[in-house]
This record gives C-alpha cells, structure tokens and sequence, in this order.
C-alpha cells in the first residue's frame, strides 16, 4: 500500500512520534491508523521496559491553581536529561499532568498515576507513551495538593528553569497573592524545613539542643550554663531553618513573620519541590 506524505503528517499530528517511525509503523499496519497507533503504543512499551532501570532524575516542576486560588497542585515531571526537560513537547506534557492533578486532586502518586490521561489512557501508560516518544525514561515522581477554607488562598510559584517550585496557603485581610508570592519565593530561595517551629519535630529539637550543648562543652564552657547556650543555638536553628523565622529575602531587617504582619497575611502550611530532591 502506498503511504503518502499525508498519512505520515497526520499519523505523527496524533501520536507526536518522528516522522520515520510513523512512516513504518503505517507500513506495517498497511496504512491502518489505529494498528498504527497500536504497533507505536507497542514500540513505546518496549522502550520502556528497556530503560526502566534508568536514573530519570531531570525534568521540570509544574504548578498549577484554581481560578479563585482555592486549590494548587504541584507535580514533578522526569526524563533522563536536561536537553528533553527543555523541549516543548515535554514542557507541554509536564503542565497537562499538572492541569489533570487540578482537576482530580488525587491522594497521593498512585492514585495519580491510575487517573484517565488522554485518549482512554491512565497516567501510567501515558508515562510508557512519552517514553517510546521521547526514547528516555519520562515519570512522575510525586504530586501534592492544597486546598484551603475560610477565606484563604493557595499561591503557586515556579523558579526560572522549571527545577524548582513552591505552594503555599495563605489566610488573612490583605493581598494575599502578592504576599503568598513573596513567601513563595522566600521557600524557594532559603529551603526551610518548616513553616513553623512547631512544626520541627520533637527529637529533632532535642538533637539540635544536645548538639549545641556538647559544642559547648567541648569549647571549655562552665557546666552551668551549657543549657542557656545551648537554647541560644537552638534559636539560630530555628532562625536558619524556620520560614517565617528567616530573615526576609527582600529586607533583612525583618524577618518573614515581620513582614506578614504588617501585610495583614499568616502563612499556614508549604509545600516546596526541588527536582531530585
């Protein structure tokens, strides 16, 4: 059967793959797009296969947000190299993953990866999809949701370069989307480990505590005053490792709680990815 340029085109418009593959795979279904289709869906999952035990650690973050800010999501997308991670097609599947999370708010990765995608397909196999696309390994490594009540907002932020991005739920009477921006980017530059010091955990501010005071000791200090150095190192952890305890970014003669106060804005949970983190 002849195959025509056409064919090809069109072949290639609905499935994204080269032009040579859709060429053969037309050729081999005797120009029957939708054993095409399957024969290309079949090369997918052997390429798949082939390179499930690759190390996709490159990719993007997504975020995403409802119209009235009441819900975000963030999605990490990952292919094997950063030359795929910039490429549109990537780039465009990266943020329909995020679009699909929106609109599903799924639990956690595996509910995410059974979701519908596009054309009948889970997630999962539109992950195998990409990959005989695309020829490297293409998963999701982890997605979150925030939804907020009460009046609240849900901002989104992705740093330059789509490595890194942040959501943050913010409540209060002031203009919460230019504050949960400032907060946004705050997360993302300075990587703190809580939003609060309530939420360090226990052990974690005993360990801190005995640290600082064996530091002390070991520096000669008198016995009797390692505990009062050791909550003075204690509250540096926080300052370093708190956000709203952190100096501001962008005036470091407040700190981040500062600064929300004077915007009328309380920062109430965040959620930061970093790719490969």
């Amino acid at each position: 059967m002849n195959i025509t340029a056409q064919d090809v085109k069109r072949l290639r418009e609905q499935t994204g793959v080269g032009m040579m593959d859709c060429k053969k795979a037309l050729q081999e279904a005797d120009g029957d797009f939708d054993t095409a289709i399957e024969l290309l869906r079949t090369k997918g999952q052997k390429v798949a296969a082939k390179r499930a035990d690759r190390d996709a650690s490159e990719g993007v973050v997504a975020v995403a947000t409802t119209d009235d800010r009441k819900t975000g999501v963030i999605v990490e997308v990952n292919s094997e190299t950063d030359f795929v991670a910039r490429n549109d097609d990537f780039v465009s599947f990266a943020d329909r993953m995020a679009a699909l999370a929106l609109e599903k708010m799924p639990s956690d990765r595996a509910a995410f990866l059974a979701l519908d995608f596009e054309g009948g397909r889970t997630v999962e196999q539109a992950l195998t999809d990409m990959t005989g696309k695309i020829g490297e390994k293409i998963d999701v490594r982890r997605v979150a949701v925030v939804q907020t009540t009460n009046g609240g907002e849900v901002i989104g932020y992705v740093h330059p370069g789509s490595k890194l991005g942040v959501l943050v739920e913010m409540v209060g009477d002031g203009d919460l989307l230019a504050t949960g921006r400032d907060v946004a980017m705050q997360a993302a530059a300075m990587n703190p480990l809580a939003a609060t010091r309530d939420e360090v955990p226990a052990e974690v501010q005993e360990k801190e505590f005995e640290i600082g005071r064996e530091a002390a000791r070991n520096e000669g200090k008198p016995e009797q005053i390692l505990d009062k150095i050791a909550t003075g190192k204690l509250e540096r952890y926080f300052k370093d490792n708190v956000l709203v305890e952190q100096p501001f970014v962008k005036d470091s003669s407040m700190s981040v709680k500062q600064m929300l106060e004077g915007a009328n804005a309380e920062l109430k949970r965040f959620v930061r990815f970093a790719l490969g983190d």
